[in-house]
């Protein structure tokens, strides 16, 4: 049985109640971006699940950070995960379909961790289904999302499986997004990319820079890359 909570250094994650659970490349996702968004800028999570990316970020940032989630279990633990966090002054969370909702405002930065593997083996319950297939909120619905919801000037980051993300970069280009950088991620320098950390704004870039990223050494060991990435959140780095 997964453990129900996950301990960061300054935040506690409770999963027992959402499908998805706290993940290495979530993980990922949250610290890579923690240091790109700027000061005091506006932050959207699509999706927030237990709120992992939202306290990410919010331990580094000092602007408006807002979440939205649509199913009801996990939009619940959600709340208690921000709840008991020092920033749940400053966090706000919404229940709803974000292809529905209206905002007060459009965001300078969107943040999402999508459903995964939209048409593959798909997972054994709904909630999981849901939460990693693109059924409820497809690729193309989510960055309609993001669309309406950006600011004109303002830039999004996805986390996706290595195999979406030519197909993904074809629906953001048809949108008139644009790829600033991106991160490749695998497991062992010996294994194959498996996932993806894209940054997309409506400005075309002349360079958009790449770097992988091996979460462990052949020996198992964290890598100097990761550790340095993670060191300000996992515990025991």
């Amino acid at each position: 049985m997964p453990n129900p909570y996950f301990q960061f250094k300054q935040f506690t994650i409770y999963q027992d109640r959402c499908a998805m659970k706290v993940c290495t490349d979530a993980c990922i996702l949250g610290a890579w971006f923690s240091e790109k968004t700027p000061a005091y800028s506006s932050i959207l999570d699509i999706g927030s699940g237990t709120g992992l990316l939202m306290l990410m970020l919010a331990q580094k940032h000092k602007g408006d950070i807002q979440g939205i989630e649509l199913d009801l279990s996990a939009f619940k633990q959600l709340k208690e995960n921000i709840g008991q966090s020092r920033w749940r002054e400053e966090l706000k969370v919404f229940p709803g379909d974000v292809r529905q909702f209206n905002f007060t405002h459009k965001f300078d930065f969107i943040i999402t961790n999508p459903p995964f593997y939209e048409g593959d083996l798909e997972a054994g319950t709904l909630a999981k289904n849901l939460a990693r297939h693109s059924k409820e909120l497809t690729l193309a619905e989510l960055l309609t999302a993001i669309d309406e919801n950006l600011s004109a000037e303002g830039s999004f980051g996805i986390l996706l499986p290595y195999h979406r993300v030519q197909h993904f970069e074809g629906l953001a280009k048809a949108r008139h997004f644009h790829l600033r950088e991106r991160l490749l991620v695998r497991q062992t320098p010996r294994h194959d990319l498996f996932r993806a950390v894209l940054h997309f704004s409506r400005n075309k870039e002349n360079f958009v820079p790449e770097t992988e990223l091996s979460i462990q050494d052949e020996q198992g060991a964290y890598t100097e890359d990761f550790v340095e990435l993670m060191r300000d959140y996992y515990l025991k780095l």
